[in-house]
Order: structure tokens, then C-alpha cells, then sequence
């Protein structure tokens, strides 16, 4: 059975998760100042997991990481994101340990987590899908999708992107970067309206 804790972090509010499957924690997106939430909420942390590399949502990864002494996941393209500073933030700055390319599944240590690429927000931000929840990022909101006049950020990505997402037929609960959980059908009824903005 999943167990999902949640708390906003930094002066964008940025959403970190704590997904706990059969007493083994994985930790989404841990952002500014996160790490002593993220250690007194998990017993048995298995891996430290980014939607993309924007720093609110990457800060505390580093930290995480060799405190708690797991893993990283990010997305191929958005690695340089945590190697540099390039938003000139402060942010910490270190590698991760696997770099995800496209659509990957990963079993790590029993718990499938599947990272879905939807670029348009940075080169390689993703959806990670845990069992029957989305864990969007800041690809799609609540009524809204995620910004595309950042550096890196690509509008005609963005369109590929919203297209690829109204083809998926399921519906799973979704948990954004910012705000409220939404569901991926309620989100497809909105798309077509953020096209011509694009």
C-alpha cells in the first residue's frame, strides 16, 4: 500500500513527497531547506528521485544524499542543473547517480518507478508514475502547465509535449510541484486551451 506525505518548502512552495511503500521511503523532489522534514519523516529512505533540475525543486538532493547515503535519479537532460549553480542561487552542487533517458522503468530495491519525459519546461522534465500516482512536477498543475520563458525552457517542446499527454488513456491521481493534487483527466479537458499560448 502507497502512503504519501507532503510539504511545500522555499518561496516558491515547492512540493516535496515522501512515497512510502512496504516501510521503503522514496523521496520526490526534496527543494529549499527540506532535509530535516525529509529525515524525520522516513525510516528505511531508498532513493532521492527529481522531476527535472530547476534548483526549488533540487536543493536539498545533495545534502540528502550524503547524509542518508542514497541514491540520485534525474533526468539525462536536466543533470547540469545539479552539477552547476547556473541560476546563481547558492544552490549546492553535486552529481547524480543515474541519469535517466526517455521513458524508463526502474525497480529499485522492489518499488517500480517509471519516469515519463515531457520536455518544454527544461529538457528533461518528467512525470515519475509510482503504482497508481503521477508525480507531474511542474509539467502540468491544477488548471495550469508549467512555465516555458525560463532558460532552457522550449514552447514548441512544450506543445509536443501537452499532445503526447492528451494520448495517455488512464486516469491516476496527480501530485504537482505546486498547489493541489489534480487527476490526469481533469488536466486533458484543459490542454487544448494553453495551445495558443505556446
Amino acid at each position: 500500500m502507497i502512503k504519501i506525505k507532503s510539504r511545500a518548502f522555499g518561496a516558491y512552495q515547492t512540493n516535496c513527497y515522501i512515497v512510502d511503500i512496504d516501510n521503503k521511503q522514496l523521496i520526490i523532489d526534496p527543494g529549499v531547506l527540506a532535509t530535516k522534514w525529509v529525515k524525520s519523516s522516513v525510516t528505511n529512505p531508498i532513493a532521492i528521485l527529481n522531476t527535472h533540475g530547476h534548483f526549488d525543486h533540487i536543493w536539498s538532493d545533495c545534502e540528502l544524499k550524503e547524509e542518508l547515503k542514497i541514491p540520485i535519479y534525474i533526468p539525462k537532460d536536466d543533470a547540469f542543473m545539479l552539477e552547476e549553480d547556473i541560476f546563481n542561487q547558492s544552490q549546492p552542487t553535486c552529481k547524480a547517480d543515474i541519469l535517466v533517458d526517455k521513458d524508463r522503468e526502474y525497480d529499485i530495491e522492489g518499488v517500480k518507478v517509471k519516469f515519463i519525459l515531457f520536455p518544454g519546461h527544461t529538457p528533461g522534465c518528467s512525470v515519475i508514475e509510482i503504482e497508481d500516482s503521477w508525480f507531474s512536477g511542474d509539467f502540468i498543475f491544477e488548471n495550469s502547465i508549467g512555465r516555458v520563458d525560463f532558460p532552457y525552457s522550449n514552447p514548441k517542446d512544450m506543445k509536443k509535449s501537452l499532445e503526447k499527454f492528451l494520448k495517455i488513456e488512464y486516469d491516476k491521481r496527480v501530485y504537482t510541484g505546486h498547489g493541489n493534487p489534480t487527476t490526469i483527466k481533469k488536466e486533458q479537458k484543459n490542454i487544448p486551451s494553453w495551445f495558443g499560448y505556446l
